[in-house]
């Protein structure tokens, strides 16, 4: 297929997109649809067409111009002027979501990340389309026992659906797209079957839409050649966080549903980074925990936007890194740093003296991790004048202009975290592609 066959397939794709919602509009004006039904047959509608993107595009570019070219579309149907007529078939939900643009950067993501591998991708935007609308349909029409989350709710009986289809979908991508061994393949399964329940279980604002896909994408890529006997010990260390942090959690005064969205958290950590690399992300969640304690925000559920800011961190230096091929987890420990020291700062405010001494122990931690990453991951290394001038940034802006960091403290914070380590990552392949053109050039 040539270029310009694919440019205009990738905005005959865009239209596509624009005639659905117009035809499910018109099925609500006259058969009476509610906003959450209408949202669902449009993420229905457009799953099923991301399903098949590996199969339409032969190349990869394409894909990621729709994606964009959708993405644009989807803020533009927010703006007032659309909102309530076109973009109503996935803005009329009366709750906050951002469930639009999700599904759209995670389709982008998963087709990334997966590169060549079918099952990869195929498995998790399949799970998103089906058990996610399923589930919805289900404790719709039949959910009598209800559990919170955030400001709404979910159905018992929804979350048992959304398992029954995962193991499903799962069994039958496996079965066409695996040559894995059939104990292997059911235990696989119902891992897959049961995280992926418990992360559309605490998601909030639409955020299933991201975590779940990724989330589940994360896991196969670790996992997929893990032995019987490791996935069944993967499993009961699992179990036993859950219970664990429970317990603790309702000590230290999180709710259920922030507890069990910490577990989730920090096993999709775990998963996708090597431990050490995980560390700095759990103490910005222990920073999190003591700065709400000692400085409350004016955030409705700061507990849930720190699990938020540190998934966008995560599989945005993850993608980022696989993207450019030059790889960013010494970035992301960056960003994690920036961020725990800001939580620090706003903690320990009213004790400045106490401030260097967090800083110091954040860069000697960081210090550690890096000497534990391979040549390949430490490229960029030393990173050492970029981690001070992190620190001191991270922690004189939210000392020296608290009201500033009182409303949304984290999404301020992570983009105070973020700014530096960003922009040298830029910086720093832009150069070296300088560089390499201009050697070639020359000689």
């Amino acid at each position: 297929m040539s270029v310009v066959a694919q440019i205009l397939l990738a905005v005959m794709s865009v239209f596509t997109l624009l005639g659905l919602m117009a035809v499910v509009r018109r099925l609500a004006h006259k058969v009476g649809l509610s906003g959450e039904v209408q949202r669902k047959l449009m993420h229905v509608g457009t799953g099923l067409f991301a399903m098949l993107l590996p199969w339409i595009f032969p190349d990869r570019w394409p894909v990621y111009m729709l994606i964009g070219a959708t993405m644009i579309v989807m803020l533009i149907l927010r703006l007032p002027r659309f909102s309530k007529g076109l973009g109503a078939a996935i803005h009329s939900v009366e709750r906050t979501s951002y469930g639009d643009f999700l599904l759209a950067l995670s389709v982008g993501l998963c087709f990334l990340l997966a590169g060549e591998n079918t099952l990869y991708y195929l498995l998790p935007i399949a799970v998103l389309t089906l058990a996610d609308a399923a589930a919805a349909l289900a404790g719709t029409t039949y959910g009598t026992k209800r559990y919170v989350v955030e400001d709404g709710d979910k159905s018992l009986e929804g979350s048992v659906v959304f398992f029954v289809v995962t193991l499903l979908v799962a069994i039958i991508c496996f079965l066409f797209l695996s040559k894995l061994p059939p104990s292997n393949i059911m235990m696989l399964c119902l891992m897959v079957a049961g995280f992926g329940t418990l992360v559309e279980a605490q998601s909030w604002r639409g955020f299933d839409n991201l975590f779940l896909p990724l989330g589940l994408l994360i896991f196969l890529k670790t996992h997929y050649h893990s032995s019987l006997a490791e996935l069944a010990m993967l499993a009961i260390l699992f179990f036993a966080a859950l219970v664990s942090f429970g317990v603790v959690g309702t000590r230290i005064g999180l709710s259920k549903h922030t507890t069990r969205v910490y577990v989730v958290a920090v096993f999709l950590m775990l998963a996708a980074a090597k431990m050490q690399n995980t560390v700095l992300p759990i103490l910005v969640l222990a920073a999190h925990g003591w700065a709400r304690t000692a400085s409350p925000c004016d955030s409705k559920y700061p507990d849930l936007d720190i699990v938020a800011a540190l998934g966008i961190l995560g599989f945005g230096w993850l993608a980022l890194g696989n993207a450019t091929g030059w790889d960013a987890i010494s970035f992301f420990g960056l960003s994690a740093m920036g961020l725990a020291m800001g939580l620090c700062a706003v903690m320990l405010r009213a004790i400045p003296v106490a401030i260097p001494i967090a800083a110091a122990v954040l860069f000697l931690i960081r210090i550690w991790a890096v000497s534990l990453n391979s040549d390949s991951s430490n490229w960029a290394e030393p990173l050492t004048a970029l981690s001070l001038v992190t620190l001191a940034v991270t922690a004189i802006m939210p000392w020296a202009l608290p009201d500033v960091f009182q409303k949304n403290r984290v999404s301020r914070l992570t983009l105070l975290a973020l700014l530096l380590p960003l922009t040298y990552y830029i910086w720093s392949i832009a150069g070296d592609i300088s560089a390499r053109i201009a050697g070639g050039v020359i000689s």
